[in-house]
């Protein structure tokens, strides 16, 4: 893909920023702003979702058929930028991103007709359903009964990090159908509805959580559950193919936009705060970790556009998507510790945002939320596949080790 963008190209970019200045409006991005995940509540991701589909860019990844823009894969590459530019989140990807194109592809004609309209319009929030206790990474030991019992199915055990789970009306799961034979071929995919008796969400509490505070992630528990057979996408012990097929749309997204504003506020963080009575980015160690990062981000951005550069051409991006998030969580990681050590001691008060907070802020406004949101960055290595994974899949499916 060609960095340099074309007239055509150069009026979409000036038309997505208008509308983000137009409907991103204050209180999002005050939100946004103070949040250490990027989320807001569900009320306002509604709000800011259904301002998307009214544009008809919901969900730039669909088939114009089934509500997409048309875009080409130019045009969604400037878009994700411009949207991480201004700190704007995507729509919450479990629904748009990760099951809608696997119910496009796996799903029955009764699946898609119910809950894509639904899923587009936001009127229902999912959850996923993969990781359990002791199957991270690992995920083909997964260990969630499903079992037959006649005209429905019965699910016995629990997932965990399942992020967001207490707001979702679904949640989609891999669950273990068959234990006779390789791991990969007993998994099944199926849906299910969070408000069946047995289904319960308990929250976790993390480091970066104060408490009473917002809580990012959960353990959703799951006892004698009943699932009406309707509800298996695709066919049963084959659910590995679709778990495959979705994580490439979990792990194939552009970083760089992202990083480029964080790095663009580590900078303007370095101009005010004071080292030895000079300005921080006067330091030649901090100036030196600073150029460093952005050499690095530039460099994400190039082979983002290279691997996008494939999708234009007509090609799956495939394992490659791997690379993407193995190198872009390790920058978001690396700026979010700049991030800390440059506001310094102000990274000691513990501020996270939670909403309603009417405590005053100890420090400036731009240290608020800092050490929080580097707390929170320790995950991204682990999640989506641990990048230990990352590197496997890598050696094998791209260098054939």
């Amino acid at each position: 893909m060609d960095s340099a963008l074309d007239k055509d190209l150069l009026a979409f970019r000036d038309e997505v920023r208008s509308f983000l200045d137009k409907n991103f409006d204050a209180e999002m991005r005050a939100a946004t702003a103070r949040s250490r995940t990027g989320f807001m509540t569900r009320e306002l991701h509604v709000r800011w979702q259904k301002r998307l589909n009214e544009k008809g860019w919901m969900v730039p990844n669909w088939p114009t058929d089934q509500g997409g823009p048309g875009w080409s894969h130019a045009q969604r590459y400037i878009f994700d930028q411009e949207m991480a530019l201004a700190g704007a989140p995507h729509p919450i990807a479990f629904g748009p991103r990760m099951l809608a194109p696997v119910l496009m592809k796996f799903g029955t004609e009764q699946q898609k007709r119910y809950h894509l309209p639904a899923i587009l319009n936001s009127d229902i929030w999912w959850a996923q359903g993969y990781s359990e206790p002791g199957s991270g990474s690992d995920l083909a030991s997964l260990q969630l009964r499903c079992d037959d019992a006649g005209d429905h199915f019965l699910l016995n055990g629990s997932k965990i990090w399942t992020s967001y789970a207490q707001f979702a009306d679904w949640i989609f799961c891999l669950v273990r159908t068959d234990r006779s034979g390789k791991r990969q071929d007993g998994i099944s995919f199926v849906l299910v509805d969070m408000k069946t008796p047995g289904v319960v969400v308990d929250p976790i509490i993390t480091v970066d959580v104060p408490e009473r505070g917002f809580q990012e992630v959960n353990q959703v528990f799951f006892t004698d559950v009943k699932v009406p057979k309707e509800n298996l996408v695709g066919e049963l012990n084959k659910g590995w193919t679709c778990a495959k097929y979705l994580l490439e749309f979990e792990r194939g997204n552009p970083y760089s936009g992202g990083l480029k504003r964080s790095i663009g506020k580590i900078r303007k963080i370095a101009k005010t705060e004071t080292n030895g009575g000079e300005p921080l980015i006067a330091d030649p160690d901090f100036a030196r970790r600073l150029a460093q990062a952005e050499m690095e981000i530039m460099a994400q951005e190039q082979t983002e556009l290279r691997l996008f550069g494939r999708l234009k051409a007509g090609q799956n991006m495939g394992p490659e998507s791997s690379l993407l998030k193995l190198r872009g969580t390790e920058l978001q990681q690396m700026l979010t510790q700049l991030a800390t050590d440059a506001v310094g001691y102000y990274m000691s008060p513990f501020n996270p945002y939670v909403p309603g907070r009417n405590a005053e802020i100890v420090g400036p406004d731009y240290a608020d939320g800092v050490t929080a949101k580097n707390l929170n960055s320790r995950k991204t290595s682990i999640y989506a596949g641990s990048n230990e994974i990352q590197h496997n899949i890598m050696a094998k499916a791209i260098l054939g080790l």
